[in-house]
C-alpha cells in the first residue's frame, strides 16, 4: 500500500499544491511555518477523516475561503483508490472513494492505515489521561470496527446519563429507572471496552520494549500497565456504590472514560526522571509498536509519518532509527524537517528510494 499523489485546494496554508511521491522514502523540508506539517495533515486526515492538529474541520479551510478539499490516489490491495474529503463551512464534511460518498464516515477509518509521530507526541507522556486513552482508543478504532461502533455507544450514554444528572440537579426530581437503564449499559460497555484495551496492550508491550531497546542501544527498559476499575469482579457493584457521588457532583465517576495507562523507565514514571531523549525514544518505540500491531493485522504496512523525527534525539538514537528504515522495516515513509541540509546527510547513505521536496509559504519549489 502506498500514496502515489496528493492535492491540496485551500488546505490551510496550500491554496493550491500538488504532490508525486515515492512509493518508499519522501522528505518535506522547509523554514517552520512553510507547511511542512500541514502535509502530513492532509495525509492523516485521507485516512482518519481528521486532522491530527486542529478539533474543528472550519480552522482546516485556508484564510479568506470557504471550503477545503484533499484528494489522494492510493494503491492499496494491486487496485487504485482514490480519497476525496471536503468541507465546507457550515456543512458536513464529505468523504469520497473513487466518487462514491460515504453514508457513514466511520466506514473509512482503518481502510488506509496510519502511524503518525509528531513533536507533541510527548504529551502522551506528560499531559493528562484523556491523551493516553484517545490514543489507545485510536489504535483500536483503526483496527477493529466493532470496537470503534461500541465506543462510539458509551460516549452516548455517558452524555446522555451526565446530561441527566445535571437535570435532576436542576428540576430537583428523579427519575431512577431511566438512569438505571443508563447504568446497565455503561457497566456492560465498560467491562467489554477494557477487556480490548488489556489484550490490545499485552501485544503491544513486548514490541514496546524491543523497539525501545534498539533505539536506546539497550541502555534501559520501559513498560506499560493499564490502570481500570472495569475488570474489577465487583465492577457493577462499584459503579454503583458511587451514585450518590454522582448525584452530589453531576457526573459519573466511574466507567472507562476515568481510565489511564501508566508509562515507566524502570520502576519509575517517564513523566518524573525520563530526559527528554528518553521521552521521545519511549513515544517512537510506542509508536512503531502501532506500525507493527497494524501490520500483523492488516497484513499490510501502514503509512508512516514523521515530523521533526530528528529533533531532540542524539546521534546514537538517529542512527538506529537510520538502521530500522535501512532494513526496510516500514513501508512508506513522510519525513519532514526544517533543516535540509541535515536530512541529505542523514537520509543519502540509506539503501532507498529517497524523494525531497522543498516548500515556502505553502508552496511547494522542487
Amino acid at each position: 500500500m502506498h500514496l502515489e499523489s496528493i492535492d491540496l485546494i485551500q488546505f490551510k496554508n496550500h491554496l493550491k499544491s500538488r504532490l508525486l511521491f515515492s512509493p518508499q522514502l519522501n522528505c518535506i523540508t522547509g523554514l517552520n511555518g512553510s507547511g511542512k506539517t500541514n502535509i502530513l495533515d492532509a495525509i492523516h486526515y485521507l485516512s482518519l477523516t481528521k486532522s491530527a492538529v486542529q478539533s474543528s474541520d472550519t480552522l482546516n479551510i485556508a484564510h479568506g475561503m470557504g471550503f477545503f478539499t484533499i484528494k489522494g490516489n492510493f494503491q492499496l490491495n494491486g487496485k487504485g483508490l482514490e480519497v476525496r474529503c471536503s468541507f465546507e463551512g457550515g456543512k458536513k464534511k464529505q468523504i469520497l472513494q473513487n466518487g462514491k460518498a460515504l453514508v457513514k464516515i466511520s466506514e473509512h477509518v482503518g481502510q488506509i492505515p496510519l502511524v503518525l509521530i509528531a513533536p507533541d507526541d510527548t504529551e502522551l507522556i506528560k499531559g493528562g489521561s484523556e491523551g493516553r486513552r484517545k490514543f489507545f482508543d485510536g489504535l483500536l478504532s483503526q483496527l477493529d470496527h466493532p470496537y470503534l461502533d461500541q465506543l462510539i455507544r458509551y460516549h452516548h450514554f455517558l452524555k446522555q446519563r451526565n446530561a441527566l444528572l445535571k437535570q435532576f440537579a436542576e428540576t430537583g426530581r428523579r427519575d431512577l429507572t431511566l438512569l438505571g437503564s443508563y447504568d446497565q449499559e455503561l457497566i456492560r460497555l465498560s467491562t467489554t471496552l477494557a477487556k480490548r484495551r488489556a489484550s490490545l496492550l499485552a501485544e503491544v508491550s513486548p514490541m514496546l520494549q524491543r523497539y525501545y531497546a534498539e533505539i536506546s542501544g539497550g541502555k534501559e527498559e520501559v513498560s506499560i500497565s493499564y490502570e481500570t476499575e472495569a475488570l474489577r469482579e465487583d465492577f457493577e457493584v462499584y459503579f454503583l456504590s458511587l451514585r450518590q457521588k454522582d448525584l452530589a457532583t453531576k457526573n459519573s465517576n466511574a466507567g472507562i472514560h476515568k481510565d489511564d495507562f501508566d508509562f515507566r523507565i524502570g520502576e519509575h514514571p517517564i513523566r518524573k526522571i525520563g530526559s527528554q531523549g528518553q521521552q521521545k525514544s519511549f513515544i517512537i518505540a510506542l509508536k512503531l509498536a502501532q506500525f507493527q500491531v497494524f501490520e500483523a493485522a492488516k497484513g499490510e504496512k501502514p503509512l508512516l509519518l514523521l515530523d521533526d523525527i530528528f529533533d531532540k534525539l542524539d546521534d546514537l538514537r538517529i542512527a538506529k532509527l537510520m538502521e530500522l528504515i535501512s532494513r526496510h522495516t516500514f513501508g512508506q515513509i513522510f519525513l519532514t524537517d526544517a533543516r535540509p541540509e541535515r536530512s541529505k546527510g542523514i537520509l543519502g547513505g540509506l539503501d532507498s528510494e529517497v524523494f525531497f521536496f522543498e516548500l515556502e509559504n505553502g508552496t511547494v519549489k522542487n
